[in-house]
C-alpha cells in the first residue's frame, strides 16, 4: 500500500487555507484584514479581478475560453509576451494576487467560494515555485511545464498556427481586424522565445539530441509552409467573409516578411543547440535538473510524492493490471508469453487494424464518431445532471503529428461558441487499433476531458482557467473505467484488453518518467521497458518517451490522479453505505471543478457529510 501527501504549499489545513496565509506573510503587497473581502460577493469580485489580471498576460486563453468579448474584446488582438520581461511581469502579478487572495477571511464564506480561493492559492504558489527555476515554461493552472522553451512539442511555431486555426473567431469585420493585429504580434512572440532559448543555452541547458532532431525537422516544415503564407493565412482564406478574403494577401506578406525570418532565427538556435547536445534523456543530466524535476513532479501530481515512491507505485500498479489482463488473454487464445508479448501478438491481428492511407483515416474518424454517439447516450446513467458537450473531432496539423501523442482533447469555450475538440494523430493509421480507440475516445471526449470541462466552464471564470494535471488526467483515466462500468466493452473482450492495456501504459509512465529523469535511464531503456510491458508499437511509444523528456513529471499525474479519485470513491461508499449513489459521487467530483488532489478530498468530505444529514 502506497501513500503520498499533498505539498505544504497546497495543503488544505482544516479547510481554512492556512498554508496560503502562511505564504502570504512572506510576500510583498499582502492586503490587511481590514481591506480584505469577507463576504461571498466581495470574494467573488476579487476572484473575478484575479482572473482578468491573469488573462491580461495570457490573452490566447481568453480567446479559447470565448470570454474576450464586450469590454474585453481587445484581448482578441493581443498576444502573450514570451520574453524574459514578460515572464517576470506575469510572476509579479501572480505574487501580488496570491497575497490578495491569501488575505481573505474565509470564515464567513460558502464552501464553493472557499474552494475557489484554495484553488487559486495552490495554482499560484506552485507556479511561483516554477518561476523560481532558472529556465523553462511554467503552466499557470495548466498542464504543460517544460524546461525547453522550443522543442518538438513546445513552442509558438506549433501552438500559434493551431490557435489561429481552431480558436480565433472570424465572425465579422472586427474579428478580421483582431486576427491581423494578433498575427502582427507573432514575430515579437517568437523573438521573446528566442531570447529565452539563448539564455538557457548559455547556462548549459540543452535538450537531448533526439528531441532537437525532431524539432529541427518540424521547424523546417513550418518555415516552408510559412514561405507560402500557409497556416497563418489559411483561416482567412477559408472564410466566406469578403473582409477575410481581402486580408489574405496582407497575412501572406506578414508571414513571409516577418514571421518566416523569426522562425529562421529559432531554427539557427536549435541547430546551435544540436551541436552541443548529448543523448542523455533525463533532467538529472541538466544544470539544476534534479531540483527542477522535484518541482515538476509536484506540479504534475499536486502531491509531494518522491521519484522513488512514484517509481515503485508504477511497478506495483502495473503488476495488478497485468493480473486482470491474464484471463481475458487466455479466453482469446493468447496463452504464451508475457502480457506485453501477447498484446503485441494481438496488435498484429488483421481484424483489429485499419486500412492504410486515407481510406483508413476515414475509417478511424467514423469509428470515433460512432463511439462518441454511444457513450453520450449512457451519461444519464452516471450523472444526475448532464451537459450538452458540443464536440468536434479533428486531425492534428501535419507539422505537429511527428512529435505529438496519439490524441488529445479538451472542452470548448466558456460561452459555448467554440466546441470541445478531440485532436487525433493520423500520421499513420498504424498508430491505432480498433481495440484501442474506444478507450481513447472515452479519455479525450466523453466522459473524459471534454465532458468534465463543460462542468468547469460553468464555474467562476478563474476556475475555468485554472486546471490541475493530476485532476484533469486522473479524471480522464477514471472516465475510461467509468465507460467500462457502463458496459462499453461488454460485447468486445479485445476492447476490454485495450482498456487494460492503456491502464498498464499509464502505470508504465510512472516507471519510465522517473526512470529517465531521476534514475538515469537512457531513452532506449525507457522505450524497451514500455514496449515490452504494454505491447504497444515502438513508433507510437517513441513519441511518448520523447514527450516525457520534454514535459518532465507530466506523465505521472495520470495514474496518481485516477488512484486518488478511486480512493475517494471508496471512502464515500464506506461513509454512506446504502445511501451511496454513483451518480451523486460523480456529480460531487465534476461540480467541484478541476482542483488539486487535497482540495478534492475536502469536496468529497462535504459531499458525504451532506448526504448523511
Amino acid at each position: 500500500m502506497h501513500s503520498f501527501h499533498t505539498p505544504t504549499l497546497s495543503r488544505r489545513a482544516a479547510l481554512k487555507g492556512a498554508s496560503g496565509l502562511a505564504i502570504a506573510a512572506t510576500l510583498p503587497g499582502c492586503v490587511t484584514a481590514a481591506t480584505s473581502p469577507t463576504a461571498d460577493t466581495g470574494a467573488q469580485a476579487l476572484l473575478d479581478d484575479v482572473a482578468w489580471r491573469l488573462l491580461s498576460h495570457q490573452p490566447g486563453r481568453a480567446t479559447s475560453l470565448g470570454v474576450d468579448t464586450g469590454v474585453h474584446a481587445a484581448l482578441r488582438g493581443e498576444l502573450e509576451d514570451a520574453s524574459p520581461e514578460g515572464r517576470a511581469a506575469l510572476a509579479d502579478t501572480l505574487r501580488e494576487d496570491l497575497a490578495r487572495v491569501s488575505g481573505v477571511d474565509e470564515g464567513t464564506l460558502d464552501p464553493a467560494t472557499r474552494t475557489s480561493l484554495e484553488v487559486v492559492k495552490s495554482a499560484y504558489a506552485n507556479a511561483l515555485e516554477g518561476f523560481a527555476q532558472p529556465y523553462g515554461d511554467v503552466a499557470v493552472g495548466s498542464w504543460r511545464n517544460a524546461p525547453y522553451v522550443v522543442i518538438q512539442n513546445v513552442g509558438g511555431y506549433l501552438d500559434l498556427p493551431r490557435s489561429f486555426d481552431s480558436d480565433q473567431p472570424l465572425r465579422d469585420g472586427a474579428d478580421v481586424g483582431y486576427y491581423m493585429e494578433r498575427l502582427a504580434k507573432v514575430p515579437a512572440y517568437l523573438a521573446g522565445e528566442l531570447e529565452r532559448m539563448r539564455s538557457a543555452r548559455e547556462m548549459g541547458l540543452v535538450a537531448p539530441d533526439f528531441l532537437l532532431d525532431k524539432a529541427i525537422a518540424q521547424m523546417e516544415q513550418t518555415i516552408a509552409d510559412t514561405a507560402e503564407g500557409g497556416a497563418w493565412a489559411m483561416p482567412l482564406g477559408r472564410s466566406d467573409m469578403p473582409e477575410a478574403k481581402a486580408a489574405v494577401p496582407h497575412a501572406v506578406r506578414l508571414a513571409q516578411s516577418a514571421i518566416a525570418p523569426a522562425l529562421a532565427a529559432q531554427l539557427e538556435e536549435l541547430k546551435a543547440e544540436r551541436a552541443m547536445a548529448t543523448s542523455d534523456a533525463g533532467m538529472w543530466a541538466r544544470p539544476g535538473g534534479p531540483d527542477y524535476y522535484r518541482w515538476a513532479l509536484k506540479a504534475s501530481t499536486t502531491t509531494d510524492i518522491t521519484p522513488d515512491e512514484a517509481h515503485e507505485l508504477g511497478h506495483d500498479t502495473l503488476a495488478s493490471i497485468h493480473a486482470k489482463m491474464e484471463p481475458i488473454l487466455r479466453s482469446l487464445g493468447y496463452t504464451e508469453g508475457t502480457a506485453g508479448q501477447r498484446m503485441k501478438q494481438l496488435s498484429e491481428d488483421e481484424r483489429f487494424k485499419f486500412a492504410e492511407g486515407d481510406e483508413g483515416r476515414a475509417q478511424i474518424m467514423e469509428f470515433i464518431h460512432e463511439r462518441i454517439d454511444w457513450i453520450r447516450g449512457q451519461m444519464p446513467r452516471a450523472f444526475n445532471r448532464t451537459v450538452d458537450a458540443p464536440l468536434e473531432v479533428r486531425r492534428l496539423p501535419l507539422a505537429e503529428e511527428p512529435g505529438a501523442p496519439t490524441a488529445y482533447g479538451g472542452a470548448g469555450s466558456k460561452d459555448g461558441s467554440i466546441p470541445g475538440k478531440m485532436w487525433i494523430n493520423l500520421l499513420t493509421t498504424d498508430l491505432h487499433r480498433k481495440y484501442t480507440l474506444p478507450t481513447l475516445v472515452h479519455h479525450e471526449t466523453i466522459p473524459g476531458h471534454v465532458w468534465e470541462g463543460e462542468y468547469s466552464n460553468q464555474l467562476p471564470l478563474i476556475r475555468s482557467i485554472l486546471a490541475f494535471n493530476s485532476f484533469s488526467e486522473g479524471w480522464a483515466l477514471y472516465a475510461e473505467q467509468l465507460a467500462d462500468e457502463l458496459g462499453a466493452y461488454d460485447d468486445h473482450p479485445a476492447w476490454k484488453l485495450g482498456y487494460l492495456q492503456d491502464a498498464a501504459f499509464r502505470a508504465c509512465r510512472l516507471v519510465v518518467d522517473t526512470g529517465m529523469h531521476s534514475k538515469r535511464w537512457s531513452r532506449a531503456e525507457a522505450l524497451a521497458f514500455i514496449t515490452e510491458q504494454t505491447g504497444d508499437g515502438a513508433d507510437e511509444m517513441a513519441s511518448e518517451i520523447d514527450r516525457y523528456c520534454s514535459w518532465p513529471g507530466q506523465a505521472c499525474g495520470y495514474m496518481i490522479g485516477k488512484l486518488e479519485i478511486l480512493r475517494q470513491r471508496e471512502r464515500a461508499k464506506q461513509a454512506l453505505g446504502a445511501r451511496y449513489d454513483l451518480k451523486d459521487f460523480n456529480m460531487a467530483v465534476v461540480e467541484g471543478g478541476n482542483v488539486p488532489l487535497d482540495v478534492l478530498a475536502g469536496n468529497i468530505s462535504r459531499y458525504t457529510a451532506g448526504a448523511t444529514g
